[in-house]
């Protein structure tokens, strides 16, 4: 009975394994985003070097300002989304598998892909998540066409949101806790 307990308990612990899959797909897939963001990055200069054409009208010439100012926004979209994949690969290995020794042996190291729990890798997560929403939101605002009062409503209250998102998860960062306590610290002393 104890063999038996024995190769159950080592194949359910082995079984974590199956979250390489997850991990692979989510780095190739982080590639590929990464990839086609760099893509639309030269094919946008390319399409820049036109602007100082002589030949162009002013109306072509705001054409392809704002045109360009969105497809900028799109590749900031880009590696925004291609980062959250990264950020989820490495999560999930450090998770389930093993701990990265390059990323926690290096000084140099970013600290932001070291995963330490769930709540860790959601929390990274959840960040990139918002400034992808925030990108969007600019991305929709430039393209937006104010024709009412109750248009602007919309995008001041949209923004006062985003505002107030922004603040819940500055706010809730334990390192923020941290360093208002430190700065709390030699007014004890003092008294």
């Amino acid at each position: 009975m104890k063999l038996l307990e024995a190769f159950f308990e080592g194949t359910l612990w082995n079984s974590r394994f199956v979250i390489i899959t997850a991990v692979i797909g989510s780095l190739l897939a982080g590639f590929a985003i990464f990839y086609m963001a760099t893509v639309d990055v030269v094919n946008l200069f390319l399409h820049a070097l036109h602007y100082a054409d002589s030949s162009l009208t002013d109306e072509t010439r705001k054409a392809l300002h704002d045109s360009t100012v969105t497809h900028i926004v799109e590749v900031v979209d880009g590696y925004l989304l291609a980062t959250v994949m990264l950020i989820f690969s490495l999560g999930l290995y450090e998770l389930f598998i093993s701990d990265i020794d390059q990323a926690h042996g290096s000084k140099a190291s970013s600290k932001i892909l070291v995963i330490g729990s769930l709540d860790d890798l959601k929390s990274r997560l959840a960040k990139v998540i918002l400034m992808i929403l925030i990108v969007t939101l600019f991305q929709e605002a430039i393209n937006m066409k104010l024709t009412t009062p109750l248009d602007l409503v919309y995008l001041g209250a949209s923004i006062a949101l985003i505002a107030l998102a922004l603040y819940f998860s500055h706010a809730a960062e334990p390192d923020h806790e941290k360093r208002e306590g430190d700065t709390d610290a030699p007014e004890h002393h003092d008294h």
